[in-house]
């Protein structure tokens, strides 16, 4: 069997060089994304009294977090590779863990909106930001998962999971806030908001399992 040549390693050393700058640079639009999209929600939230906004925003926020975990892994192997794959375990369950806590948040304030019949107004803006965060995140989760898995990194896999989550949380919440300006049906906002502590729940139970039997074997 043939055995790598040094023109090998150097390929391979060069093609992951260049896969850790576009996974780099990948974080940080998505920090900057995030960060903008977050404000926008939050202030449409408050000023709509929108469970399910604030859920968005918060998301939002919790991406950025993960971004933030990815981008630091990312230089770490950069500069010390050796320290690589004990950065990795840290980041996969710094990411897994922000989606718990976001799931528990989440769930707790719809819950106390249904209960108190909390009705939120129509929101043009968290409408439209929904709408262009639906547009967007599919095109970036595509490309962060494409770069994960040629990086075999669980880390920026689970970040790339975190933007997929994004992505069904703008469907979920848009059908709420579209049913609630369109019907009046002021409990659509609310259920939306605890559709989408379904999916933070799953992805962060995947993260926290995938890092603990990376641990086992």
């Amino acid at each position: 069997m043939d055995q790598p040549t040094a023109t090998h390693v150097i390929a391979d050393t060069a093609e992951r060089s260049r896969l850790l700058v576009i996974a780099q640079r990948l974080a940080i639009f998505t920090i900057a994304w995030n960060v903008t999209e977050g404000i926008v929600a939050i202030t449409a939230a408050t000023l709509a009294n929108s469970q399910a906004l604030i859920g968005f925003g918060l998301d939002s926020a919790v991406e950025s977090i993960s971004a933030s975990v990815l981008l630091w892994r990312l230089n770490v192997e950069r500069r010390n590779p050796e320290r690589a794959e004990r950065v990795e375990h840290i980041a996969t369950r710094v990411i897994g863990v922000s989606f718990l806590l976001l799931a528990a948040f989440v769930a707790y304030d719809a819950i106390n909106a249904l209960v108190d019949n909390n009705e939120p107004d129509t929101s043009i803006i968290g409408i439209a930001l929904t709408a262009t965060s639906l547009m967007v995140m599919p095109i970036l989760a595509r490309r962060k998962k494409r770069v994960a898995i040629a990086l075999a990194s669980k880390a920026a896999e689970a970040d790339s999971n975190q933007t997929w989550a994004c992505v069904w949380l703008s469907a979920v919440v848009l059908g709420g806030l579209v049913l609630n300006a369109a019907f009046g049906w002021w409990w659509a906002d609310p259920i939306a908001a605890l559709g989408v502590v379904v999916f933070l729940g799953l992805e962060g139970r995947e993260a926290l399992t995938a890092d603990s039997l990376d641990d086992c074997c």
